[in-house]
Parts: structure tokens; C-alpha cells; sequence
């Protein structure tokens, strides 16, 4: 009977193993909340990550102008913000949101979709730190802005130097 190899404890600094946000996104949302509300991968960078939230009717906030909820809004940039994470750290790390701020600053546009940018810009062995907008077209005038931070769980990154 042949030996099965275990995975190296070091495998997900394999540089072949990185994480791909748009590679990843059939699986992440395929299903679940993510899946319900529509969410689609938009574009990505070394240490950021775009979502689209598109207009449909069950997401609606207000009938009379029909525009998206800011539930729906808060959630994707929840998400945008957990992904820009993984793609920062180039590997998944299981996250929880510790805190989030959200500043509605504006209703999106009637049956407008809305595109939620999140960038994570700095991580410490227990944390990560994120900030983020939501737009419905023009990146400076946004519906919604974001800062947030996460607990990593189970990373194995440096210990604070501060």
C-alpha cells in the first residue's frame, strides 16, 4: 500500500499555490449569501479587490426611487474587503470582521448596479486593516465608504514590530 504524502506545513507560501480572487470566484459565489445577493468579481490588484452588486428588485430599498438597499451595499463591501485580505496575503486565511464602519453617504441610482472596491493595506500577525468605498459609476462620488478591520485566524505572519 502506497504512503500518501501530507501537505507540506508550508505549502500555502508555495508560490505555485497563490490565491486568485477571480479564479476563486465561481466557488465563492456559487451559493449562500454571497450567491443570493449576486455578487460578482469585478477586478483585482496586489492588495485590492473590486465586486459588482447587481440592481435587481428583491435588493430595492426604496420603491418609489428603486434603488439598492445599503444592507445589500454593507454586505459586498464586507466581502470585498475579506477577499482584498486573501489577496494582499496570497493565500486564504480564515478572517472575522471585528469592526466595520460604513458611512452611507448617498442613495446608488435608480436600478443602478454598484461596484464595491476594497483595498487592504496593512496586516500584522493577528489583524488586517481595510478600507474601501461603493460607487454606482463614478469612483468619486461614492455611494458608500468603508474601514474595517479583521481578525486573521490561524496566521502565521510576523509578530508586531510597533
Amino acid at each position: 500500500m502506497e504512503k500518501q504524502s501530507s501537505p507540506k506545513p508550508d505549502a500555502h507560501r508555495d508560490p505555485s499555490n497563490v490565491f486568485d480572487p477571480k479564479a476563486a470566484s465561481p466557488f465563492l459565489f456559487a451559493g449562500g449569501h454571497p450567491g443570493w445577493l449576486g455578487l460578482a468579481y469585478r477586478d483585482h490588484g496586489e492588495n485590492w479587490t473590486e465586486l459588482t452588486l447587481p440592481w435587481r428588485e428583491e435588493l430595492m430599498g426604496d420603491d418609489v426611487r428603486r434603488v439598492i438597499a445599503s444592507g445589500p451595499i454593507f454586505s459586498m463591501l464586507d466581502m470585498a474587503g475579506g477577499i482584498a485580505i486573501w489577496t494582499r496575503e496570497k493565500r486564504f486565511v480564515p478572517v472575522a470582521t471585528l469592526d466595520m464602519r460604513v458611512d452611507y453617504q448617498r442613495p446608488a441610482g435608480e436600478r443602478a448596479d454598484v461596484i464595491g472596491r476594497c483595498e487592504c493595506f496593512r496586516t500584522t500577525r493577528s489583524a488586517a486593516f481595510v478600507r474601501g468605498s461603493a460607487h454606482d459609476g463614478d469612483p468619486d462620488n461614492p455611494v458608500a465608504t468603508m474601514a474595517a478591520v479583521y481578525m486573521t485566524i490561524g496566521n502565521t505572519g510576523a509578530p508586531r514590530n510597533d
